[in-house]
């Protein structure tokens, strides 16, 4: 099992809680692997905790997808099948063309700005190849437009697929080449809202998320 280091205590934040946070990082950054068996006595030594919280966070991480309990066999981290895939990228597909739609029509100078910085950095992470900072950044770019877009129950909805979807970020963007072709449809988008070209907007960030989970199934097909 990968190593997780001892946690820092939030005077904020339940154990539970922090445990759970932890370990959920460690299954979306592929630190702990798809298949990877759980052992709460040894996650509870490794992070300096009780067994309790640890056995908390781990019934959480099974209710939200994360790790599955097999019988007689234990708890280990969640596979990610193809359906998996498909199911949660057609939904992000259209979310996002909707996100990126509303943007188009209602986007200000100072969204434009934050999106262009963003963009900026995204480029800088991967001339320096630091894949951590340059998902990062995606994601920020992600979450800007949506941000623009003016509509809190679209973001509410997004924002249950997240960690999931953070998951399959990973997968796709750790072949560099992948990460230099999100710069160029990023750029594309880009340009398409700042000429409030809405339709445009929409049509590039569906076949953004079609493009990555195309991807995304091919690596798993050379598995």
């Amino acid at each position: 099992m990968a190593k997780i280091s001892k946690i820092k205590i939030d005077d904020y934040m339940p154990l539970r809680d922090v445990i759970f946070n932890t370990l959920r990082d460690a299954i979306v950054a592929g630190d702990l692997k798809p298949g990877e068996r759980l052992m709460e006595v040894e996650l509870a030594e490794q992070m300096g905790v009780s067994r309790t919280p640890v056995r908390e966070a781990i019934r959480r991480l099974e209710t939200e997808g994360f790790v599955t309990l097999v019988p007689r066999k234990g708890t280990h981290v969640a596979e990610i099948t193809i359906k998996d895939i498909i199911d949660v990228l057609e939904v992000r597909a259209a979310l996002d063309g909707l996100a990126t739609e509303l943007a188009a029509k209602n986007i200000r100078p100072e969204h434009l700005r934050q999106l262009e910085n963003i963009h900026k950095q995204y480029a800088a992470a991967l001339q320096k190849e630091n894949l951590a900072i340059a998902i990062k950044r995606d994601v920020e770019f992600h979450d800007a437009i949506y941000n623009a877009a003016g509509n809190n129950k679209l973001m509410n909805v997004a924002g249950n697929l997240r960690e999931q979807i953070y998951r399959f970020r990973v997968l796709y963007m750790k072949d560099f080449s992948n990460a230099a072709d999100v710069l160029d449809e990023h750029q594309l988008i880009l340009k398409a809202l700042s000429e409030k070209d809405h339709e445009r907007a929409a049509m590039l960030a569906k076949e953004h998320i079609i493009h990555q989970q195309q991807v995304i199934i091919q690596q798993m097909g050379k598995k």
